[in-house]
């Protein structure tokens, strides 16, 4: 059965997501590049430019956050920077001409746009009518395989308070923001029925898997 899931989502030893101050120069904030300090080393990570990198536990839950994703659904701002009506068709986000989805992504928006078919077998859909119409159609895009939340924030927040998704993996980064997009707040994840249900620790981060209980 399709699984809804928020895998490898890094927040800050103080809660936040992402920093302050999203755009071209900081696509996770001020100071947000520093929560993946656990990721980018990983032979899971650096194999997608091609290159050699780490194993060990970072690198098992970076492995796993791939494993059986049929679809993906993001937020606008995790797509890029782009606020307000689309002004061109320019945009095509973050990561070149190849990104690294490789099946269909949903990006919830408040304004239309067409399609975006790129290489790798990526295709960005627009979701203009709400958080049940993606994860519908992404479900029906992954074809039996789980469906993966990347973000940001806002975007989880939504699918926990209407209790649709199944697990989480949060990957707690030892550095301090501050400011910024705090995945706790507003959030009662034992109120909404749900867990920790493993923990393990390196010295770069403290992997915590969150489930959703019957």
């Amino acid at each position: 059965m399709s699984r809804l899931s928020v895998r490898a989502f890094t927040i800050s030893a103080d809660g936040y997501g992402a920093g302050p101050d999203q755009s071209l120069k900081d696509p996770l904030g001020v100071g947000g590049e520093a929560l993946h300090g656990w990721l980018l080393p990983t032979r899971t990570f650096r194999q997608l430019s091609g290159k050699d990198g780490e194993t060990g536990i970072d690198d098992d839950f970076a492995a796993r956050s791939f494993e059986n994703v049929g679809a993906w659904i993001m937020g606008r701002n995790m797509f890029g920077p782009v606020r307000g009506p689309w002004p061109d068709e320019s945009w095509k986000g973050w990561w070149g001409d190849n990104p690294p989805y490789h099946v269909p992504v949903f990006v919830l928006t408040h304004h239309a746009r067409a399609p975006i078919t790129m290489e790798g077998g990526t295709t960005f859909h627009f979701v203009t009518d709400g958080i049940e119409s993606a994860l519908a159609q992404a479900k029906a895009a992954a074809a039996g395989k789980d469906v993966r939340i990347g973000g940001g924030t806002a975007t989880v927040h939504q699918y926990l308070r209407a209790r649709l998704i199944d697990e989480m993996h949060l990957a707690v980064s030892p550095v301090l923001l501050g400011r910024g997009e705090n995945f706790f707040a507003g959030i009662d994840l034992p109120a909404l029925g749900y867990a920790c249900t493993e923990r393990v620790s390196t010295p770069a981060a403290t992997h915590l898997m969150v489930t959703k209980q019957a």
